[in-house]
């Protein structure tokens, strides 16, 4: 079984689009999602610069576009009918247009509304997040309860994500739990914890105008990594997500128990391939960064054919 994962906010880098631009079908292929989302996004992937793509507005419609280019090139290389699909965050929302529960247009448009909203949420008072790396779960978890945050993200693979106020967090840094490192993610607030209950309003009611058709391809959720079938059951998670913990963890889990052969990450492609190399130990990975890695990408999913 191959995942085919899309990564979520943090995963974007200044001109990291610039490869795929070159081809000419890219390009035009951005274009139309720029559309959807209402933004330049080929200015944004390919010259905007850091703090401007850091923006929780234009990142996660970055993000979303990005993840959707690179699976069109790879569905057009290879055949991706049989592959399960997740995505960490935001990266959700790639996956349901991948596995059809959302269109790309409608995809788009609800992230933009998404990352406005977060925005808004974000600005209402000084907030931010951190990784803890290392030490053990129980430590951690206790150490951030004790400084008023929340585990925003579980990454698993001896990660966490704590979210809540700037002094809760830098509390967090001065008492850190033994064996770890804390370290500031460059976001613009506490993101999936209650800091974000207004954006929770603002997404539902755009969402509730929004088809959702059930999935062709097996999909994971964020909440509790099980399987969803019903394409409205996984739009309402959508919504909710954005103030609930991301368990990357259980993802991985369950993963494991489906049997694993290999996993896949779309482009802006890294952090959860790094995930994967420490929490599914031994399972063969490719990060789909530039149009060059499609390659490794057809050929890794070329070895789950029969005749293979």
């Amino acid at each position: 079984m191959i995942i085919v994962a899309c990564p979520g906010q943090g995963s974007q880098t200044p001109g990291f689009l610039t490869p795929w631009l070159e081809v000419p079908e890219y390009r035009t292929h951005l274009e139309q999602l720029s559309e959807f989302a209402g933004m330049d996004l080929v200015a944004h992937g390919t010259t905007s610069n850091a703090d401007t793509i850091r923006d929780t507005a234009v990142a996660q419609p970055l993000i979303v576009a990005a993840s959707l280019l690179a699976w069109q090139a790879l569905s057009a290389s290879a055949d991706t009918r049989s592959v399960s699909l997740a995505g960490h965050s935001v990266g959700e929302f790639a996956a349901a247009s991948a596995a059809g529960v959302l269109t790309p247009a409608d995809a788009l448009s609800l992230v933009r509304v998404r990352g406005e909203a977060m925005a808004d949420a974000a600005a209402s008072e000084p907030t931010g997040m951190v990784a803890v790396v290392g030490g053990s779960e129980s430590d951690v978890l206790e150490a951030i309860a004790q400084a008023d945050l929340e585990p925003a993200n579980m990454n698993g693979a001896g990660q966490i994500v704590a979210a809540g106020s700037s002094a809760s967090l830098a509390l967090l840094a001065e008492n850190a739990p033994r064996g770890s490192r804390v370290i500031a993610l460059q976001v613009a607030g506490a993101f999936h914890t209650r800091y974000m209950l207004p954006a929770v309003e603002t997404l539902r009611a755009a969402a509730a105008s929004v088809a959702a058709t059930d999935p062709t391809h097996t999909l994971w959720t964020n909440r509790d990594g099980t399987t969803i079938t019903s394409g409205i059951v996984y739009r309402d998670l959508l919504v909710g997500q954005v103030s609930s913990p991301v368990r990357w963890d259980l993802c991985m889990a369950a993963f494991q128990a489906a049997g694993i052969t290999g996993l896949i990450e779309l482009a802006p492609a890294g952090a959860l391939t790094g995930i994967a190399k420490r929490g599914l130990r031994g399972i063969p990975t490719v990060a789909v960064k530039t149009p060059e890695d499609l390659a490794a990408a057809v050929e890794l999913l070329s070895s789950e054919l029969p005749d293979a």
